[in-house]
């Protein structure tokens, strides 16, 4: 019976390198895309392509070519705002979970399994949001009892 071999990838520190350097251009490009893209100017430029557009139409005697332009040109930029948008979006939730986890990490008598709750499974989240919720409903019974 033969072994059988996997071969071992390993990867260069120079193509680490490389994929550091691509991420963070693209990082870069993203975020400054997104907010460029969120912005009253680039709002008014898709504004503007509209009404052109449509002004267009009588030109071209609302042609399917007419139609196809706009279909085609809101299709690709929806497109790739998803990947830029997602992206961000994803940047944004990790600096909120390290803020958040630093927080918790530096408050005394704070749980701190909870600045990494992030990677709990479904099972385990529900487990601790059941026991949150307990704790919540004991707290109430209490302070209503100490109200009397």
């Amino acid at each position: 019976m033969a072994k059988s071999r996997r071969a071992k990838v390993t990867t260069s520190p120079q193509s680490n390198d490389a994929i550091a350097a691509y991420k963070s251009k693209f990082s870069h490009f993203a975020l400054k895309t997104a907010h460029a893209s969120g912005s009253p100017a680039a709002f008014l430029l898709a504004v503007a392509t509209v009404i052109v557009w449509a002004f267009l139409g009588p030109v071209f005697h609302y042609s399917d070519t007419w139609q196809l332009v706009i279909n085609t040109g809101t299709t690709i930029v929806t497109f790739l705002m998803v990947f830029l948008i997602q992206n961000t979006q994803n940047r944004d939730t990790l600096a909120i979970q390290l803020k958040l986890a630093e927080l918790i990490i530096s408050m005394r008598g704070a749980k701190n399994r909870i600045a990494v709750i992030e990677d709990m499974n479904d099972d385990d989240l529900e487990r601790l949001h059941r026991h949150y919720c307990a704790q919540v409903r004991h707290m109430e019974s209490t302070m209503k009892s100490r109200r009397r």
